[in-house]
C-alpha cells in the first residue's frame, strides 16, 4: 500500500520511517526541500509539490497531513480540487475537533473521506510507537486500520490486530448487546495496542485536547511539587533568607534544613512509585544532565488544547480547576502577569504597604 504524506516535521518524519520499516510505500512532501531530501533518504519517494504528491498515489488515495492546526485549512486547500471521490485525508495535527466537523461535511459532499487522528508521543514515536485517537465513518477506519496498527505501540505488524480482536458477533445480535458486548471488547482490544476508534467526526481530535489539558495538569503538579522539594532549606531559599517584617515568616525554620537530591528523588520515583510516567523519564533525565536546572529559562509556550479543552468544560459548566490553573501557570511563565502584580503592589502600597516599593 501507498501513503502520502505531507509535513515532514519530527513526528511526519518518524512516521514515514515507521511505515517504511513496516513495507509500506510512502510519498513525502514538505515546503522544506531539506526535509524532503532526508525522507526519500530513508527510503520515501520525495514529492516537490501538493500535485507531484498526489501524481504518484494511485486512486483511491490515502493522504496524511501532519502540519500545524493552523496551516490544515491552506493545506486542504490545495489538496481539495486535485481529489477525487473515494479518497482519503487525515489530519494527524492538533486540531480543534469543530473544525473536523466542518471539514468533514465539506469534503463529503466531494466524496472524499476525512479521519481526525489525534496523535500522542512526539518525537518518541518513532521507536515507541503512538497512541493514536481517531474519529470519523468507522468504516473509512477500518479501510486505514492497518496503518493505525502499524503507527501505534502494540501493532507494529498489522496482522497482530487480527489476532488480538474479537470474532464480530453476528448481524442477527441485538444492537444493545453489540454495543455493551462484543463492541466494548473489541474496543477494548483495539485500544490496548494503542489506538482508538472514538466515533464520528471531531472525536478523536476532541480525545486528544482532553488527554493534552491532563498533561499541562500532571506536568504542573510535577513541578510544583519539585519547587517544594527544592525549597526545604530555609537557609538557602532566598525569599525566606530576606527580612520583611510585613509577610508572614516561616514557621519552625529551623526544621527545615533538607539539601535534596532533587535529581536522585526523581529517578526514584521512576521505580515503583505511583506517581512514576513518561513525564517523570523525562524530568529525570532533565535533572540528570542539569540539577539546578539553570539552562532552561522557564518560559512554557502552550500549543492551544488545553484552552480549547479549559473553553470546552467552561461551555459545559464543568469545573476543571487543575486543568484551567495548568494553564494559567503557564500564561505566568512567559511573564503575562507582571502588570497584575505591579498593580497589587500599587494597591498595597497606597494603604500603607511597607515592603512594597517602585521601581
Amino acid at each position: 500500500m501507498r501513503i502520502g504524506m505531507i509535513g515532514l516535521g519530527g513526528m511526519g518524519a518518524h512516521m514515514v520511517r515507521r511505515l517504511i520499516e513496516d513495507g509500506y510505500e510512502c510519498v513525502a512532501y514538505d515546503k522544506s526541500a531539506k526535509a524532503v531530501r532526508a525522507a526519500a533518504a530513508v527510503g520515501a519517494l520525495g514529492a516537490s509539490s501538493t500535485a507531484d504528491l498526489i501524481a504518484r498515489l494511485p486512486a483511491p488515495r490515502t493522504i496524511w497531513v501532519m502540519v500545524p492546526a493552523a496551516a490544515v485549512d491552506e493545506v486542504l486547500g490545495h489538496l481539495q480540487p486535485q481529489l477525487a471521490a473515494g479518497d482519503i485525508l487525515v489530519d494527524g495535527g492538533n486540531s480543534h475537533y469543530s473544525d473536523d466537523i466542518r471539514r468533514a461535511a465539506a469534503l463529503r459532499a466531494q466524496g472524499i473521506h476525512y479521519l481526525d487522528v489525534g496523535t500522542s508521543r512526539g518525537v518518541l514515536g518513532l521507536v515507541q510507537g503512538y497512541c493514536l485517537m481517531i474519529g470519523g465513518d468507522q468504516d473509512v477506519f477500518e479501510t486505514l486500520e492497518p496503518i493505525f496498527g502499524t503507527l501505534s505501540p502494540g501493532g507494529r505488524i498489522a496482522e497482530r490486530r487480527a489476532a488480538a480482536r474479537p470474532a464480530r458477533t453476528g448481524a442477527s445480535a441485538p444492537k444493545e448487546g453489540r454495543r455493551h458486548g462484543a463492541e466494548n471488547e473489541d474496543a477494548l482490544a483495539m485500544a490496548a495496542m494503542g489506538y482508538l476508534y472514538c466515533g464520528p467526526s471531531g472525536a478523536g481530535h476532541f480525545v486528544k485536547m482532553v488527554l493534552n489539558g491532563i498533561e499541562y495538569g500532571v506536568m504542573a503538579a510535577y513541578a510544583e511539587g519539585l519547587s517544594v522539594l527544592q525549597g526545604a532549606d530555609a537557609n538557602r531559599c532566598e525569599p525566606r533568607k530576606s527580612a520583611d517584617a510585613h509577610s508572614e515568616p516561616l514557621g519552625h525554620s529551623r526544621l527545615l534544613e533538607y539539601r535534596f537530591n532533587i535529581a536522585a528523588i526523581t529517578e526514584v520515583w521512576r521505580h515503583g512509585s505511583i506517581v512514576s510516567s513518561k513525564l517523570l523519564d523525562l524530568m529525570a533525565r532533565a535533572l540528570a544532565a542539569d540539577p539546578s536546572l539553570s539552562g532552561y529559562s522557564g518560559h512554557v509556550s502552550d500549543s492551544g488544547e488545553e484552552r480549547w479543552a479549559v473553553q470546552t468544560a467552561i461551555e459545559m459548566g464543568l469545573p476543571a480547576h487543575v486543568l484551567s490553573a495548568a494553564l494559567y501557570a503557564r500564561f505566568a511563565s512567559r511573564g503575562n502577569g507582571e502588570f497584575a502584580e505591579k498593580a497589587f503592589g500599587a494597591m498595597r502600597l497606597g494603604f500603607g504597604g511597607q515592603g512594597e516599593r517602585k521601581g
